[in-house]
């Protein structure tokens, strides 16, 4: 079992920049690829970005160049570094963890924490 919390959400006007933070704990981090999606109200959950074991990267589209997500296997922490905010960015964002599978489809991920809310203003 891994558990997982988020932090480092909140609200800031757009063009501005926030970071992220997942803390795991439990089976032994470095295992784990991990990944971040979001939820805005009345869309689905969407694929932002992925980090693995090994460190390899993997990033939406839409956050390519803006974001870049980060793992610190010493202190099983995964981050998300936000700059340039857009106010489409806001929405819930959830840190994942898994073992195998695909890093951009939820349905790979085995663990989930309860998600910090992200909110740009315009």
């Amino acid at each position: 079992q891994v558990q997982l919390v988020e932090s480092g959400g909140g609200l800031v006007q757009g063009g501005g920049s926030l970071r992220l933070s997942c803390e795991a704990s439990g089976r032994p981090f470095s295992n784990y690829g991990m990944g971040w999606f979001r939820q805005a109200p009345g869309k689905e959950r969407e694929f932002v970005a992925a980090i693995s074991w090994s460190g390899s990267t993997y990033y939406a589209d839409s956050v390519k160049g803006r974001f870049t997500i980060s793992r610190n296997n010493y202190k099983n922490t995964a981050s998300l570094q936000m700059n340039s905010l857009k106010p489409e960015d806001t929405a819930v964002y959830y840190c994942g963890a898994k073992i195998r599978g695909t890093y951009y489809e939820g349905y790979e991920y085995d663990y989930w924490g309860q998600g910090t809310q992200v909110t740009v203003s315009s």
